[in-house]
């Protein structure tokens, strides 16, 4: 019988303080390791990619570690860790295969440097390839939760703030929300956003929020758990006030 997800949850949870648990439980999900290993080839890891499995697993573990309960499904969290965490893999495997001394000379001796003043910042068609197709299968998940709390992404843009004003006033409730955790818990268990809390702890007017409930309640979605590269994208969007993320 495939397990719930609550019980995965405790699965998890056991496995963060016990290193037996977590062998049996990344051994009982070995197949799905593999399985997101060979989605980011595009072919079976069985033979070849012994490196590859590893750092597989080993990302997946790390989301054993980080995952926080409450805040969306484990495996689809674990998913998005393995993919970083290849990607990464990838990048730095890259650069290594074309790599030289960046202190090497050029020229004579008078008109001459290294090489590290002249080279241009090449850009990388395999990492960039990568990234694009890892944003693009971030975006699609992304929208499918949106969906399941009835929200497009068209709305989201219509549904922004347009006078700075309000959109500072967005901005303390989402921080709020961000520095209680629990708000966040409570809004995927009841696909609502807490309008009340939100008001208060934030110091707004409940109907400035109400106006931007879509804008508001998918921003707090990609905050919850993964998520990495969207909200990459909002950090540098919306820069907090003291220079962290918002």
């Amino acid at each position: 019988m495939t397990p719930t997800e609550p019980q995965i949850a405790l699965w998890v949870e056991e496995a963060k303080t016990n290193s037996q648990a977590a062998d049996r439980f990344i051994q009982q999900y070995l197949g799905f390791i593999k399985s997101e290993l060979a989605k980011f080839l595009h072919t079976s890891p069985d033979f070849g990619y012994e490196d590859e499995l590893s750092i597989a697993m080993f990302a997946f573990y790390e989301a054993i570690l980080g995952y926080q309960r409450g805040r969306g499904a484990f495996l689809p969290y674990a998913s998005r860790a393995i993919k970083n965490r290849l990607i990464d893999y990838y990048r730095r495997e890259k650069r290594h295969e074309r790599q030289i001394s960046l202190n090497q000379p050029y020229g004579d001796e008078e008109e001459g440097g290294e090489l590290l003043h002249i080279l241009p910042e090449e850009k990388n068609p395999l990492e960039e390839s990568v990234h694009r197709k890892a944003t693009q299968a971030e975006i699609e998940e992304f929208r499918c939760q949106l969906e399941q709390f009835g929200i497009h992404f068209s709305a989201v843009a219509d549904n922004s703030p347009r006078q700075q004003r309000t959109l500072n006033a967005c901005q303390r409730a989402l921080s709020f929300a961000r520095e209680n955790p629990e708000l966040l818990e409570q809004l995927l268990r009841t696909q609502k956003l807490p309008l009340k809390e939100l008001a208060q702890g934030a110091g707004v007017e409940r109907k400035t929020l109400e106006r931007h409930r879509d804008y508001l309640m998918a921003i707090l979605l990609a905050f919850t758990n993964g998520y990495e590269i969207i909200r990459g994208h909002l950090c540098r969007l919306y820069p907090a006030e003291k220079g962290g993320e918002p």
